[in-house]
């Protein structure tokens, strides 16, 4: 699933066994990248519970709702675009609903009607290429939240062509779902990662808070850095691992729907912690879209939110951000 063509976040968890109790983990493949629970039980039985309702959610989640999937509601939607409006369940009531909130929120940055133009730029093509001025002026005519017809039971993308995406904030709505079942199961310590997008509950036994490493943007494969987090959901944003390179000019996988093109700035990464994977996905997207200055003053404006930016040349952060940072 992929809306806003986000970077998979690089982040690289620590966590150990202690006397406090047994840390399980439980790795699968969905949404188009690895999953893994990582979670505190003494009770083999609701550990193995709570693993296979998760899993059977996220394969619900996915069949429903990825635009990979052509049996799936919002394939079905977006096939009929241009046409009679189509039902819809309290569920997918309730994610548009999320698709509107976060294009009000984001000033228009994130926009599940994106796909046109996200199609323009395939990085993972046989042959990339950069679309003509032309394609990209097309494309973006199709864009727009403020064109989708949503009422209570129906939704009718009113132009052919328009399609929706929940990708850039499904996975990390994914990733909270999940925690709240690692709760229904009686589970109060868990990290749940999918694609290194993060939402942590409590602490590991025999450490004061989950260890996340970051990925250094100039270095891939090192760590700049390390914070501390519970209780929180961490994401990350950049461009630097996918793209293409085309007649000398490389282009970052990162689109701003704004434009029709690729973001085309010297920030390379940006984390963001917050209470939720949600909002810490869809903050370190906006963010990274915006450039360091505006991206910061976005987020300082988000209650419980706090990010660090990594350019080509420096770092900056916004306040609060040191809380987590882990001294080495």
């Amino acid at each position: 699933m992929a809306l806003m063509q986000r970077a998979q976040p690089v982040v690289a968890l620590r966590a150990e066994q202690g006397p406090a109790g047994v840390l399980r983990r439980f790795d699968w493949r969905a949404l188009g990248t690895g999953c893994a629970l990582h979670y505190v039980t003494e009770d083999e039985a609701r550990g193995r519970a709570f693993e296979a309702a998760a899993r059977a959610w996220v394969e619900t989640f996915e069949a429903r709702y990825s635009r990979y999937r052509p049996a799936s509601a919002l394939s079905r939607i977006n096939a009929a675009a241009g046409g009679a409006r189509m039902e819809i369940d309290q569920e997918m009531q309730r994610l548009l609903g999320i698709c509107r909130a976060l294009h009000f929120m984001t000033q228009g940055v994130l926009d599940a009607t994106a796909l046109p133009v996200l199609r323009l730029w395939d990085y993972r093509a046989e042959a990339p290429r950069e679309p003509s001025a032309a394609e990209v002026e097309a494309a973006r005519r199709l864009v727009g939240w403020e064109k989708v017809e949503l009422g209570e039971g129906w939704v009718r993308l009113p132009e052919a062509g328009m399609a929706l995406d929940f990708g850039g904030w499904g996975k990390e709505y994914a990733v909270d779902a999940v925690a709240e079942l690692a709760r229904a199961h009686g589970i109060a310590v868990a990290l749940v990662d999918f694609g290194r997008d993060l939402r942590v509950l409590g602490r590991p036994p025999g450490r004061p808070a989950w260890h996340v490493g970051l990925e250094d943007p100039r270095r891939p494969g090192e760590c700049w850095g390390s914070i501390g987090v519970s209780d929180a959901g961490v994401a990350t944003s950049g461009d630097y691992r996918r793209g293409f390179t085309k007649d000398g000019k490389r282009y970052g996988h990162i689109v701003d729907v704004r434009t029709g093109r690729p973001v085309a700035h010297d920030l390379r990464q940006v984390t963001v912690v917050a209470p939720s994977c949600l909002q810490a996905g869809v903050w370190a997207t906006t963010a990274f879209v915006l450039g360091v200055e505006d991206g910061r003053r976005l987020v300082e404006e988000q209650m419980g939110v706090a990010a660090c930016f990594v350019t080509d040349t420096a770092r900056a952060q916004t306040r609060g951000f040191f809380r987590y940072v882990v001294e080495t």
